[in-house]
């Protein structure tokens, strides 16, 4: 049969290749996994099991033994993980506070759990009689899909395959042969896993394979999770005090132990909400750490994690082995994450990494490059087994190309100097094939960005073509309108159709199909975006590429090709502009462009400019949130840190200043909540400082303070 991937031959000889030997040790802990729960949890018990022997929470700690749905997603990993986000995956638990949630219209616990448990009786006596379509009626369960299809996978093994993500469950089966994911919609995670388990069964290499052999296989040989992940800095501890402990467990540690298990926060915005709760003097920068502990708690297995100790001191590499786990019964630092350290990669710089000051940082491939080329050693057998290959693209980078990849078009949104564009021209250059000049220096990136955007001879666009929205720009500059005929001899205006920079650049991208064209639009929304596009925003979705339309001026039928993408950049604290609407909302990736520290981790006479920077945007968060903070491009120049006191007494005066002075609209109460003892008492104006001076008085008011606040965790 036809399949998905590279073709049968690749999947016969990736199957071929495949040690089954290798994994027998794993087959037999997975199946530990699964007798452990019909030990503790027998289908009979299903139909008087308490709410409390089956919810994450605090009545179910109460108990001597561990709830049903702690053990499927902390106790049963061999048998196959569904570790990460909120505990509303499994449909009803308990908040800390000792509020149950759950679906709203359940009434209230008890009638809730009541249709619950009587759906999970349902399910399993449906499939126990093969009548599968059956389970889909179990309404209250299509609430927690994962789960579910991991507990039909251990009461019926031969029945399903312990896939439990639908989007991995989807991507298998397209790579198969199957319906395409575009084709699922409304399916539950339990069907797509019956259509996949068929799918096995139509090869005949999987002949006499169990479930968690194809399992492996299919991660191994086709892994649908991102390529590039965020790799982490995580500090154990002040001084790293818990490095002993990390490394003897084999696991990570952080504390805010107050904040009891994370898996009980649906939001960063609620664990904010926690955060302030226990630490209102830092609510300023509370949704940082929370999005922070949002990451560290969603680590997923294979992730990179750095132990540091201090701002230049590498204890180890990781590899995140295992899942996040809350264990009330540790003294302290009680969020863990289990890691697999190879200290062979232990090392000290010889300059601080500004940055690594607060418990949690990504570490830039740059310097992940920098933390592999001075291992001091043979890697241990972790890494020897998968030796880690160079990144040729930036993570960053990475994830605009997914999601061009996924829908055709994205808009980078962020505040002002966040680097939007740039990491917008970034990934031109990945799709042109040229990585190694991502991270050029400036000349020689430019000539390369130079020649992308340069029009072939005898051509109407180039490869990459970018332009800039404003309130004037309209759907004749950009699809097609009457225009004034400069060619033409005649006498007076003469005026004559001409095809706009979109339509010329699908022009151009319909006569070479093998090659992508991109179109970068800075500014997207300082546009009219609905008169921009017009009737081509309904085009811009990928399963309508190459369908034609016929234009209302010329009456021309024209299509997007399908080899076109579009990069739209929007600076979130313009307040100028309005939201976009829906239709066009819908038909674009969002992907969020924050300040990054990391590229500012120098030091200018004493005053360490990722702190400062961390702390003034902690303080413009709290004053006006996250979307007028401002973003590294102010402190750089030709891409490095600042580096003297004039260089930076001109970026903080001509460039930082006015920025905050438009977000206070002339109010100095609030001037002065941002930069303190930097605005003068009478004036209510920011007072001339001597360059000289300047580090140390911003030093004062800022790292000085925030250290003091500092929360280490």
């Amino acid at each position: 049969m036809q399949t998905g991937v590279d073709g049968a031959d690749d999947l016969a000889r990736r199957i071929a290749q495949f040690d089954r030997a290798a994994v027998a040790e794993k087959l037999a802990r997975a199946e530990d996994d699964r007798r452990r729960v019909l030990a503790e949890f027998p289908l009979d018990d299903w139909r008087t099991l308490p709410l409390e022997r089956y919810a994450l929470g605090p009545a179910a700690n109460r108990l001597a033994g561990r709830s049903f749905c702690r053990l499927m997603e902390y106790g049963t990993d061999s048998f196959g993980s569904m570790r990460g986000g909120s505990a509303a995956k499994h449909i009803i638990y308990q908040h800390r506070s000792g509020e149950w949630r759950y679906p709203t219209g359940l009434g209230n616990p008890g009638q809730a759990w009541q249709r619950i448990r009587a759906d999970f009786v349902a399910a399993f006596g449906a499939a126990g009689e093969g009548q599968f379509k059956r389970i889909d009626d179990c309404e209250t369960l299509s609430f927690g899909q994962a789960l579910v299809t991991k507990a039909l996978a251990v009461y019926f093994p031969d029945e399903f395959l312990p896939v439990f993500s639908a989007p991995h469950v989807r991507h298998f089966v397209e790579l198969l042969g199957g319906r395409s994911h575009r084709a699922y919609a409304g399916v539950r995670t339990w069907q797509a896993n019956r259509e996949l388990l068929q799918l096995i069964g139509e090869h005949e290499e999987f002949a006499g394979w169990q479930p968690r052999e194809v399992m492996t296989f299919l991660y191994a040989a086709y892994d649908p999770r991102p390529k590039h992940r965020d790799v982490w800095k995580i500090a154990p501890g002040d001084q790293a005090k818990l490095w002993e402990d990390c490394r003897a467990g084999s696991h990570i540690c952080v504390g805010w132990d107050e904040l009891g298990d994370l898996g009980q926060y649906e939001s960063d915005l609620e664990l904010k909400s926690a955060m302030d709760d226990f630490w209102p003097q830092s609510s300023g920068g509370n949704l940082q750490v929370a999005r922070q502990l949002i990451a560290f708690r969603d680590l997923e297995e294979g992730d990179l994690v750095v132990a540091n100790r201090g701002k230049s001191e590498v204890l180890a590499l990781g590899r995140v082995s295992g899942g996040y786990r809350f264990e009330e019964d540790r003294a302290e630092f009680r969020h863990l994450v289990g890691v697999e350290w190879d200290e062979s990669y232990a090392q000290t710089f010889t300059e601080p990494v500004h940055a690594w000051q607060r418990t949690f940082a990504k570490v830039p491939d740059r310097l992940l490059r920098r933390i592999r080329e001075g291992r001091t050693e043979q890697p241990a057998a972790l890494l020897a087994a998968a030796p880690p290959q160079p990144v040729e693209v930036p993570a960053a980078v990475s994830r605009v190309l997914e999601a061009l990849q996924r829908k055709g078009q994205v808009i980078l949104q962020g505040p002002p100097g966040t680097g939007k564009t740039r990491l917008a021209m970034s990934a031109a250059l990945a799709l042109a094939e040229q990585e190694t000049l991502i991270e050029a220096s400036g000349p020689e990136r430019r000539a390369a960005l130079a020649a992308l955007l340069e029009v072939p001879a005898g051509a109407t666009a180039a490869p990459v073509t970018m332009v800039t929205f404003h309130p004037s720009y309209g759907y004749e500059d950009f699809v097609e309108g009457y225009k004034p005929d400069t060619a033409s001899d005649q006498a007076g205006l003469k005026l004559a159709l001409k095809p706009g920079l979109f339509l010329r650049l699908c022009q151009e991208a319909a006569k070479a199909p093998e090659q992508t064209f991109l179109l970068i639009i800075d500014e997207i929304n300082r546009g009219d975006l609905p008169r921009i596009l017009g009737e081509l925003v309904t085009l811009l979705e990928l399963d309508k590429r190459d369908i034609p339309v016929s234009l209302p001026t010329s009456g021309k039928p024209v299509a997007v090709p399908a080899n076109v993408r579009i990069i739209g950049t929007m600076n979130t604290a313009d307040r100028s502009v309005g939201h976009l609407d829906v239709a066009i909302r819908r038909r674009f990736a969002f992907i969020d462009v924050p300040p990054d520290l990391d590229a500012i981790t120098g030091n200018v006479d004493g005053l360490d400019l990722s702190g400062f920077l961390q702390s003034l945007n902690s303080r413009l968060d709290k004053a006006f949130g996250p979307d007028h903070q401002i973003g590294q491009a102010c402190l750089l120049q030709d891409d490095e840190p600042l580096g003297t006191v004039e260089e930076l007494s001109a970026a903080f005066h001509h460039d930082i200043v006015p920025l905050i002075d438009d977000h206070c609209l002339g109010r100095p109460e609030l001037l002065r909540e941002v930069l303190g003892a930097l605005v003068d008492a009478q004036t209510g104006r920011i007072a001339q400082i001597n360059p000289q001076d300047l580090p140390a008085k911003l030093a004062a008011e800022f790292v000085a303070a925030d250290q003091d606040d500092e929360l280490d965790g």
